[in-house]
C-alpha cells in the first residue's frame, strides 16, 4: 500500500517538477550571440511562413536586419528596436508576442493544478505520527476509513489532472490560432523598409524591396516608387521601364512622366525635355514643378 502512495506522490511530483521546468526555460535568456542575430531572431519574417528576420534570406528580411544593424550602431538599445518594430508593424511582427488574457491563463492554471495536487498527496499519504491518539468518530457520522479517504484523494488528483489536460488542450489550440495568425502585410513593410533604406541613401537596397513589394501588390503608386529609386541609384534603364509600364495604363500620369523624363536625361536629353514639359502641363503645382523648371532650358 505504501508503494502505492509513494507512486502516486512520485508522480505527481515529476508533473510539478516538468511544469516549473518548462516555465523556467521558457523564461531563461537566448544564449550570447551576435547582437543583430539576437535582435533579428526575435522578429517574424512578413513574407516568410514560420522563419525568423534572422533566418529569413528574404529581401524584406535582409532589410529589416539591415535596420537592426543601422539602429545598434547609433546606441540603440535591442529592447527599443523591438518596440519600434511593434509600433512600425504591430505586435504580429514579435515572433513570440507577449502572453495576455486567457494565454496567461494557460500558464497560471496548470501550475496552480500541480501545486494543488501535490499539497493534497502530502497531506493525504503522509503517515500519522505514531503514538498520536486518534480523533474519536462522532456517534452519528463515522469517519471515513483510510481506504476511503484514498479513493476521495485519487478521485480528486484525476479531477486535477483533468483540468490540467483541458487546460493543455485549450493552450494547444490557442497557440494554432496566434501563432498562425497573418503577420504584417508584407506589401506594407517592403515599402515602409524602402523608404528608410532611401532616407539612408541605399537606393539599390530600396529597389530590390520595392520590387519585393511589387510581387505581392502590383501598384502603380509601389512602381513608381520604384522608379524613382531606380534613377536615384543610376539604373535609368529599369526606371524607364517602370514609368512606360504605368504610361501605358495612366497616359498622362504626372509621376510616371516625371520618372520617365529624369531617366530619360541620361539617354535622349532632348526626348527628356519633351516628356518633362507634358509633365509640368500635367502637374503644373506638382511639389517637384519648380526644381523641373529650374532644369529645362
Amino acid at each position: 500500500m505504501r508503494r502505492r502512495h509513494a507512486l502516486g506522490g512520485a508522480v505527481l511530483a515529476v508533473l510539478l517538477a516538468a511544469a516549473v521546468l518548462g516555465m523556467v526555460r521558457a523564461g531563461q535568456p537566448a544564449p550570447r550571440q551576435d547582437p543583430v542575430r539576437s535582435v533579428a531572431v526575435g522578429l517574424r519574417c512578413p513574407s516568410c511562413q514560420g522563419e525568423s528576420v534572422a533566418d529569413s534570406r528574404s529581401p524584406i528580411a535582409v532589410g529589416m536586419r539591415q535596420v537592426v544593424a543601422d539602429q545598434l550602431a547609433r546606441g540603440r538599445d535591442p529592447d527599443d528596436i523591438r518596440r519600434w518594430f511593434v509600433q512600425r508593424y504591430g505586435e504580429e511582427v514579435l515572433a513570440d508576442p507577449p502572453v495576455r488574457g486567457a494565454g496567461l491563463l494557460l500558464w497560471v492554471v496548470p501550475a496552480l493544478a500541480l501545486v494543488g495536487a501535490g499539497y493534497a498527496a502530502v497531506r493525504t499519504l503522509r503517515p500519522r505520527a505514531r503514538g498520536a491518539p486518534a480523533a474519536a468518530p462522532a456517534p452519528t457520522e463515522p469517519a471515513p476509513s483510510g481506504a476511503a479517504a484514498r479513493r476521495a484523494w485519487r478521485a480528486g488528483s484525476l479531477g486535477l489532472v483533468a483540468v490540467v489536460v483541458a487546460v493543455a488542450a485549450a493552450g494547444v489550440r490557442l497557440d494554432g490560432s496566434t501563432e498562425g495568425g497573418e503577420p504584417p502585410d508584407p506589401a506594407a513593410v517592403a515599402v515602409l523598409l524602402a523608404r528608410d533604406m532611401e532616407q539612408q541613401s541605399r537606393f539599390d537596397a530600396a529597389a530590390e524591396l520595392y520590387r519585393q513589394a511589387l510581387r505581392t501588390r502590383p501598384d502603380d503608386g509601389v512602381r513608381l516608387r520604384l522608379g524613382f529609386a531606380l534613377v536615384r541609384a543610376g539604373d535609368t534603364t529599369g526606371a524607364e521601364r517602370e514609368a512606360r509600364q504605368v504610361l501605358a495604363r495612366v497616359p498622362d500620369s504626372p509621376d510616371a512622366l516625371l520618372v520617365l523624363g529624369l531617366a530619360q536625361r541620361q539617354s535622349d536629353r532632348a526626348q527628356a525635355e519633351v516628356t518633362l514639359r507634358r509633365f509640368l502641363t500635367a502637374a503644373p503645382d506638382h511639389p517637384a514643378a519648380a526644381e523641373i523648371r529650374r532644369l529645362l532650358p
